[in-house]
């Protein structure tokens, strides 16, 4: 029980400020590109309780620690209007891109912050490393999977609009029919991830990149510590 509370005490903080700001990020680039909708609504803020979603971002990745499963999870999506952007495909793409680019400088600064504690932080041979420690770890790890994990070219996650903007004008509509299809999809991976995780489905595809990532921020860290 202490160590299932432990996990949680690290993992929910981590997860809520990599959720947030990916969100705030989307909706700060849309109003920098001529759509102030997110602003419009009060969601270019970083309180928690704007954007928390209490099944992604507290059920769903609170019942994958439990299961030793790979942690993710989602918050309520800041309200982005494309037609309202100065240049509806390409500003949507940069919106898209917003958000897992923001995890990937989260994880640089958790990276960094990791590395000037470093000396502070030896521990003995053998011993369990404390709460800090694991927090930046996995402050870390859950910014560089949300981010490789959002670029997925799957409808609605951001790889898509990104996708879709790099594609001829004229295949457009027919991947746009595949987006009433995305969250199926998506929930189809959540399932399969709770109920199945002897298959391994989400380390087997997106995992190794994940780990790739991994490595080179723990050797920023690294080098940071000196």
């Amino acid at each position: 029980m202490n160590e299932t509370l432990a996990l949680i005490i690290v993992l929910v903080p981590a997860l809520i400020v990599a959720i947030v700001f990916h969100e705030v990020a989307h909706g700060y680039v849309a109003n920098l590109l001529g759509d102030p909708t997110a602003k419009e609504r009060k969601r270019l803020s970083l309180n928690p309780l704007r954007h928390v979603d209490p099944v992604g971002t507290l059920l769903v990745p609170g019942m994958l620690a439990l299961a030793s499963g790979p942690i993710f999870g989602w918050a309520k999506p800041v309200p982005v209007v494309k037609q309202r952007l100065d240049n509806p495909r390409y500003g949507m793409m940069a919106v898209a891109a917003a958000g897992p680019g923001t995890n990937f400088v989260l994880a640089a600064i958790g990276a960094i912050a990791l590395g000037l504690l470093a000396p502070s932080l030896q521990i003995e041979a053998g011993a369990e490393p404390g709460l800090l420690t694991q927090g930046l770890f996995y402050f870390i790890l859950i910014n560089i999977f949300l981010g490789i994990f959002n670029l997925l070219p799957i409808p609605p996650f951001d790889g898509s609009h990104i996708v879709e903007g790099l594609m001829p004008r004229k295949y457009v509509h027919l991947y746009e029919k595949l987006r009433p299809f995305g969250m199926v999809l998506f929930f189809g991976l959540v399932a399969v991830t709770w109920f199945a995780p002897e298959l391994g489905v989400l380390e087997n595809t997106i995992g190794p990149p994940v780990e790739w990532a991994l490595e080179k921020y723990l050797s920023l860290a690294a080098a940071v510590s000196g």
